[in-house]
């Protein structure tokens, strides 16, 4: 870590990207990010639910990507913590010479990635320390990676629920998705207020309150938006438990919460 890290990490208050990696059982994280994950589940137990579905969807529409649609080349911003079965490992298990941006503009998240996120020898793996409100900035930096004149796919998973307003969060897709070729795509979750809103929104007041990045849940047709001008892959934007299952999948695994994703193709 630098001098320049070590300045802007601050331990005392806790962040997005360690309470999920608590939530999924990883061990980068703080005694802050574990208080405030334990709250949290105190009034919405399904929330390791709901950050354990998200994952097994990004791995099946990664993997969907890598060997059906043939891209070999992914942005995936709002990295957070490194845990397992990420962005690089499912790409590249599937085609080796995947080659994978991560960007995200904690600190602690660089470090770790840097130090623990090593992709294939044909591959690539790279991180860019930048914001989400800054697409032109991740793109350029992105550039030096990733060839866009190629289909590339572009992964926003529960991050935009941490712009308050939608139709911000709407213009910052329009500006990512506007930079990339015919043929990309865009793979996206985040949380709902449908299934368990009342519970829900209560857990997200205890996070609201403590951390200094808010979060917003958003009703199933406010995320739509995020898909307009896309071919939607079926079945569309559902649970994430209910894209594209595995075969055999149990009633648990099957079983919905507030947590809806899709798979946009830009024509």
């Amino acid at each position: 870590m630098t001098d320049s890290d070590a300045v802007k990490l601050d331990t005392s208050v806790p962040h997005s990207a360690r309470v999920w990696n608590y939530w999924l059982g990883g061990k980068d994280n703080y005694q802050v990010d574990r208080q405030v994950g334990d709250d949290f589940a105190g009034f919405y137990p399904d929330i390791t639910v709901v950050a354990r579905q998200s994952r097994a969807f990004l791995k099946r529409a990664v993997t969907h990507l890598a060997t059906d649609a043939g891209i070999r080349q992914f942005l995936d911003i709002g990295t957070g913590m490194p845990t397992a079965e990420n962005t690089h490992q499912v790409a590249q298990a599937a085609a080796p010479d995947s080659r994978i941006v991560y960007v995200d503009n904690d600190p602690l998240v660089l470090v770790h990635a840097r130090a623990l996120l090593t992709g294939t020898r044909e591959g690539r793996t790279e991180y860019v320390d930048a914001s989400l409100h800054e697409p032109e900035k991740i793109i350029a930096a992105a550039r030096g990676t990733l060839n866009f004149d190629q289909p590339v796919g572009l992964i926003l998973m529960n991050i935009l629920g941490h712009v308050p307003d939608l139709d911000d969060a709407v213009s910052i897709v329009r500006r990512l998705l506007a930079e990339l070729p015919s043929g990309s795509y865009l793979v996206t979750a985040d949380g709902t207020n449908v299934l368990d809103g009342p519970a829900f929104e209560e857990a997200i007041g205890v996070w609201n309150a403590n951390a200094p990045l808010s979060y917003h849940l958003r009703h199933p047709d406010q995320l739509a938006r995020f898909l307009e001008g896309l071919d939607v892959l079926e079945p569309g934007l559902v649970p994430c438990a209910r894209w594209r299952p595995a075969e055999g999948a149990t009633a648990e695994e099957l079983r919905a919460v507030d947590e809806y994703g899709a798979v946009g193709r830009k024509p």
